[in-house]
C-alpha cells in the first residue's frame, strides 16, 4: 500500500479522536480539555493555565452525537428517527437512543409531521439550539487557539481540502450535508 495513504488514514483517524473537536468528560480529568495533551503522555497543564484556558466552555459540553444530530436537525429542518439514520448512516435503534438523550434533555421535541406524514419528526427547541451555538463557540475558540500561529491561507487551505473532502465523501455515498449557499470548497459534481 502507498506509504502516502496509510499515513493519511492515520492523520483522519486521530482527527476523528481530537477532543478539541468531540469533547469527553472523562471521570478524574474534568471537562474534554486539556486531556489530549495527557493522553499523549506530555504532563498535563497547570491547574490555573487549564481553567483561564477552558473557562468559558466549561457548562455542560455536548457529545459529539448529540452536536451531530443536533447539527443535522438545524441544517435541515424536523426530520424523523429513519430520515436521521439514514442521512447519518447509523442504525434507527442507536439514532434513537442517542435522540431520547437529547428529548430527555429538553434539546429536542417530537411534533407531528409537517408534511401530514405518519412518523413524528424531531425538531430543536429553543434551548436545544441555544446549547448548540454555545457548543458552536466553544468549538471554534478551541480551533482559533488551535490554529492562532498558522498563517491565514494555511487556515483557508486546510478548510478548503477538507470540504473538497467531505463533497467527495458525501457524493460517492449519495448523502450530502446541507450548507449554507457559497460555503468554501467545490460544489459537489
Amino acid at each position: 500500500m502507498d506509504r502516502r495513504l496509510e499515513r493519511l488514514e492515520r492523520e483522519l483517524m486521530l482527527v476523528a479522536r481530537c477532543s478539541v473537536l468531540t469533547p469527553r468528560d472523562r471521570k478524574g480529568h474534568g471537562t474534554a480539555h486539556g486531556t489530549a495533551a495527557q493522553e499523549g503522555g506530555e504532563p498535563p497543564e497547570p491547574a490555573a493555565a487549564a481553567k483561564a484556558r477552558t473557562e468559558p466552555c466549561t457548562p455542560t459540553r455536548l457529545d459529539r452525537s448529540g452536536y451531530l444530530l443536533l447539527s443535522r436537525l438545524d441544517a435541515e429542518g424536523a426530520m424523523s428517527i429513519g430520515q436521521l439514520a439514514d442521512a447519518l448512516q447509523l442504525d434507527v435503534s442507536t439514532v434513537n437512543r442517542q435522540t431520547g438523550a437529547l428529548l430527555r434533555a429538553g434539546l429536542v421535541e417530537r411534533i407531528p409531521d409537517p408534511d401530514g406524514g405518519l412518523a413524528r419528526k424531531l425538531r430543536v427547541t429553543a434551548q436545544g439550539a441555544d446549547r448548540m451555538a454555545a457548543e458552536r463557540t466553544c468549538r471554534q475558540t478551541d480551533l482559533s487557539r488551535l490554529l492562532e500561529s498558522w498563517p491565514p491561507e494555511d487556515v483557508a487551505r486546510l478548510e478548503d481540502v477538507l470540504t473538497r473532502f467531505n463533497r467527495e465523501v458525501e457524493r460517492q455515498e449519495g448523502r450530502a450535508w446541507p450548507r449554507e449557499p457559497g460555503e468554501a470548497g467545490r460544489p459537489p459534481e
